[in-house]
């Protein structure tokens, strides 16, 4: 398992890693974002959304509606996933998450809620307190796939701070 961690001084930060995240991003490729409640996983996403659509104006987060798919104009569907209120991974099949997984990129809260259903090839970003109230640290991790695109995250995260 490869792992990066990179501190991430603001809410501007995190959107950043999500905004040079997205230029990597491919059919197939499962983003799963941990943290707590107010971490930082949905700037984080809509960073990545952004980057893909810059003609989106309103990101929501699909806390309620469980999924919102985007269609960039360059990358395949973009499908952002809140798993919050499952109570069994199962009722993630109910969303259509498999097809997603094969299709679709797929940025995923709440990921724990999927058990066995998450694919082991998936980019895992953990958001955790940072040094002050308005600091994360993200701590990403994933298989031998993800390499140069760590080495990348890494490389433009220190010519950004």
């Amino acid at each position: 398992m490869l792992e990066l961690q990179l501190t991430l001084q603001d809410p501007a930060a995190t959107a950043r890693l999500g905004l040079l995240l997205s230029g990597h991003l491919q059919a197939g490729d499962v983003i799963a974002l941990e943290g707590a409640l107010g971490a930082g996983k949905s700037v984080l996403a809509r960073g990545i959304i952004q980057a893909a659509c810059p003609a989106e104006d309103d990101i929501p987060s699909p806390t309620f509606t469980l999924v919102q798919t985007y269609e960039p104009d360059a990358l395949p569907p973009i499908m952002h996933f809140d798993l919050y209120r499952l109570e069994t991974p199962e009722e993630s099949l109910e969303l259509g998450i498999e097809d997603a997984f094969i299709d679709a990129i797929c940025l995923i809260e709440w990921p724990q809620r999927l058990g066995a259903f998450l694919p082991r090839t998936a980019l895992t970003i953990t958001l955790v307190d940072g040094v002050d109230a308005t600091s994360r640290v993200a701590q990403i991790s994933g298989d031998a796939r993800w390499q140069p695109v760590l080495d990348a995250l890494r490389t433009q995260m220190q010519n950004i701070t």
